[in-house]
């Protein structure tokens, strides 16, 4: 005679222990909700609750009147009647004490996790917030030098110099004394004249040639050619003047001259001696 070991379980049932058995229900103790409400928390199992409890920590309480009088079908699940829900708090991560790593006997992927990428990495993200406020994602080609900007900021928030006043690039000592031997070329004015500048440029550019085009201004144009054709040798043409005027006076002194010797040797044929006295005996002459 078969003996029966205990009554037969549904097909419910045993769906439910086969998902138990695959999925082990959450631990029972008391660590798991130090962190929740203070309430008689049911842990979840698919054979005792629906799969409304899943995920959810859930208190059955008292009520004075009926369950389903307030209820909202909208709002909640029916199954949640009668309970008070919290959602469950995330697992409070252990306190770990760091280990002090040596940076001169650490390996490379150490010493860049603890001592380099802490201290370049923020760097880098401000650079990126200067290079998009300097529209560099939006231009082929800017005025921002983003080692440069790296450069100055890493100075400026070095741990040794925090009392001191931010500096700017070209004040920093080592960038100074680089610059000094090797010298930068100057940035092009395109890079360095902002949106509008540059529209106001364009713009006067633009109303400039409108004006030219007008036939007045023409006619003013062609004369001013013809005036600068007309006086291109002008300089030539004055030093030609004042050498005609310097030989012209030059002969006119030495005519003069020689008609006064010749009057001054007419005089003299009368016999009379005439001294002029120098005062250095060397240049005495009788005439």
């Amino acid at each position: 005679m078969a003996k029966i070991i205990g009554e037969k379980k549904s097909l419910w049932q045993q769906v439910c222990d086969e998902y138990d058995s695959q999925y082990p229900p959450p631990l029972d103790n008391a660590a798991s909700d130090t962190c929740s409400v203070e309430t008689c928390v049911s842990q979840y199992s698919a054979s005792k609750h629906s799969p409304v409890f899943h995920g959810i920590m859930a208190s059955k309480v008292a009520v004075d009147t009926g369950l389903f009088n307030d209820f909202e079908p909208q709002c909640s699940h029916p199954a949640l009647a009668g309970y008070a829900v919290a959602p469950r708090p995330p697992p409070q991560p252990k306190s770990v004490t760091p280990e002090i790593i040596d940076p001169h006997t650490c390996s490379p992927k150490e010493y860049l996790e603890n001592y380099l990428f802490p201290a370049l990495l923020p760097g880098m993200e401000a650079m990126l917030a200067q290079a998009q406020r300097e529209c560099c994602l939006e231009r082929k080609r800017t005025r921002f030098n983003a080692c440069d900007f790296l450069t100055e900021w890493l100075y400026n928030k070095n741990p040794r110099r925090l009392e001191q006043e931010p500096v700017s690039f070209e004040e920093i000592p080592f960038v100074r004394d680089w610059l000094r031997e090797h010298p930068r070329p100057p940035i092009p004015l395109s890079l360095l004249l902002s949106d509008e500048s540059a529209a106001i440029l364009i713009q006067a550019g633009w109303r400039g040639y409108k004006v030219r085009c007008y036939p007045e201004v023409q006619e003013l144009r062609r004369w001013q050619k013809e005036l600068r054709e007309e006086s291109r040798d002008i300089g030539q043409r004055v030093q030609e003047f004042w050498a005609n005027q310097e030989s012209r006076g030059r002969r006119g002194m030495l005519e003069r001259v020689g008609r006064e010797l010749e009057d001054t040797s007419q005089a003299n044929r009368s016999g009379v001696c005439i001294r002029v006295l120098s005062p250095t005996p060397q240049n005495t002459v009788i005439l």
